[in-house]
């Protein structure tokens, strides 16, 4: 026997249709690549996002025709993540700080048919273009420039295409596992992968997304979206919000401290979202410039491990609640949320610090366990450390295009990471399991002495890899990259260690270095470190 309600397909069209109809003069604040700020509204956003559909529709596209964007976050890239979607194509944001030939694989794998761009990247798109094989049109998105038609002849304009759209289109229904949004993985090892999103897994993630143990985004909140939407959809941050009608600050290309202290105050942003290098040159602005960030009550904090330090920073300078994530491209990404239990209530404040450190808790609909090199389950015992594997409702089960290549180990996923659980489900990343550093038989993990590193007042960054060494097969060394201004001893900062950890774990030796190498998505490019460094012990 069925039960006897309604049904109707998941599909994100309803998402910016509620937007529209219970929050549509809820403002939408964009900063615009060209300078300047542009205000719209959530019903703004859902008809513009009609019209490009039918614009779209009208190009003559097949169902599921990829339409790229290569743009910063603003109001159009939130318009075509709705109207490409809507309209039954599949929206795929592209990295641009991906290396060109990167850039060429990506958009000719996908067969993308519509490539949309903001006016920073048409001189990138302009040398690349004759090697795209699939594009129908390349779309700048605002109104056309004399520089852009120039160098790219035929180039469209957003405007003028959303402009003879249809305000009244219908949206069109249909299966809600149809796909609706592509992301490709940063490639740090081989070509990108892409993962290939479906509405039915985009409405859910946003459902737990939206949870009070989650992101917790309601319409009281004013959300800064830090993260790029070219990253794992900004971490589904767009959907959430038109879910639940919150208003939403778009930052647009200007990511530095002042330009993201100046729209917290100006905004009244009350939530904010981003890696935590994002949140160092935010935290040192605030500092200078003598803000309070009074109107900001919380941050995630994701991509990479947050150092303990910035949480506690974050939350005795300013009174911000400094919420850890976890996640990845193939999870959609949310994994893990670090939200306190009940029980957690009555902590003395320093464990209270300790638990806020760890990834946290998954949310309904994703499961985590943790096996050994043998693929036998771990305990979660917080201690017993294993390669960490994931299932869920949001979680790919192959690579676009690549189905024929099985991923899945009986079911699950296996993340790279090595990580600890505890018996309420609390995650720790203790490594990639590429970086974890195996000294004389025992682990020692990277992220955690980096953690310790980063607290350094004289250091603005660090990194800590593994090098070969003559009696113990690996030994750690800090990379280390200091603050302006400051010359840091190295005994000065391998002293930094004492108490903290065992000895046995302190690095052999800093080296100092301008800047760390990094990959389209921000993380630190360990395996060049290694490379660069991997004599330094042993020559």
């Amino acid at each position: 026997m069925l039960g006897q309600m309604m049904t109707a397909p998941l599909l994100i069209s309803s998402l910016i249709d509620h937007a529209a109809r219970y929050h549509g003069a809820t403002p939408i604040v964009s900063v615009e690549t060209a300078g300047g700020q542009t205000v719209t509204t959530w019903g703004g956003v859902a008809e513009n996002a009609r019209r490009l559909g039918s614009a779209l529709t009208a190009m003559g596209l097949e169902p599921q025709a990829r339409c790229a964007t290569i743009a910063w976050n603003n109001r159009r890239h939130l318009e075509i993540y709705f109207g490409t979607s809507g309209a039954g194509f599949v929206c795929h944001t592209i990295n641009p700080r991906l290396f060109p030939e990167q850039l060429v694989y990506i958009i000719n794998h996908a067969e993308d048919r519509v490539l949309f761009i903001d006016e920073t990247f048409v001189p990138l798109v302009a040398r690349l273009r004759d090697q795209f094989t699939t594009l129908k049109a390349i779309v700048l998105m605002g109104p056309m420039t004399e520089a852009a038609a120039q160098a790219i002849p035929g180039i469209l304009s957003y405007d003028d295409l959303v402009a003879g759209g249809d305000p009244a289109f219908e949206w069109p229904q249909f299966d809600e596992n149809t796909a609706s949004s592509l992301c490709y993985t940063s490639g740090t090892t081989g070509n990108p992968k892409g993962v290939l999103y479906s509405h039915r897994s985009t409405l859910l993630h946003s459902f737990a997304g939206n949870t009070a143990d989650g992101l917790a985004i309601s319409a009281r909140d004013v959300v800064l979206p830090v993260v790029p939407m070219f990253h794992v959809n900004a971490w589904g941050v767009p959907y959430c919000a038109a879910m639940v009608g919150a208003q939403l600050v778009m930052p647009g290309p200007n990511l530095d401290g002042e330009s993201l202290v100046r729209l917290i105050d100006g905004e009244r942003v009350t939530i904010a979202l981003g890696v935590p290098t994002i949140w160092l040159g935010l935290l040192g602005h605030a500092k200078a410039a003598g803000s309070r960030l009074e109107s900001l009550q919380r941050t995630v904090v994701g991509g990479s491990a947050c150092p303990p330090s910035m949480i506690k920073t974050f939350r005795e300078l300013y009174g911000v609640d400094t919420i850890h994530a976890w996640g990845m491209s193939e999870m959609s990404p949310l994994g893990s949320v670090n939200r306190p239990l009940a029980k957690h209530r009555d902590l003395p404040e320093a464990e209270q610090h300790r638990l806020r450190e760890s990834q946290g808790r998954a949310p309904f609909g994703v499961e985590m366990k943790i096996v050994d090199e043998d693929g036998q389950d771990l305990p979660h015992d917080g201690k017993s450390q294993g390669d960490l594997m994931v299932r869920g409702h949001w979680v790919l089960d192959s690579y676009f295009r690549m189905g024929d290549q099985p991923i899945l180990r009986d079911g699950w996923f296996a993340t790279g990471d090595v990580a600890t659980l505890d018996e309420d489900g609390y995650l720790t990343i203790r490594d990639r399991s590429k970086d974890i550093i195996k000294s004389g038989g025992e682990w020692i993990s990277s992220v955690e002495l980096e953690n310790i590193a980063i607290a350094h007042p004289q250091l603005q960054d660090a990194a800590v890899v593994g090098v070969p060494h003559p009696k113990w097969d690996e030994r750690p060394i800090l990379v280390a990259v200091p603050a302006p201004g400051e010359t840091p001893a190295p005994e000065d900062l391998l002293a930094f260690y004492d108490g903290k950890i065992a000895k046995w774990q302190v690095p052999d030796k800093v080296v100092f270095i301008d800047v760390l190498p990094r990959n389209a998505t921000g993380k630190v490019l360990k395996r060049n470190l290694r490379d660069q460094f991997s004599d330094i012990l042993t020559g």
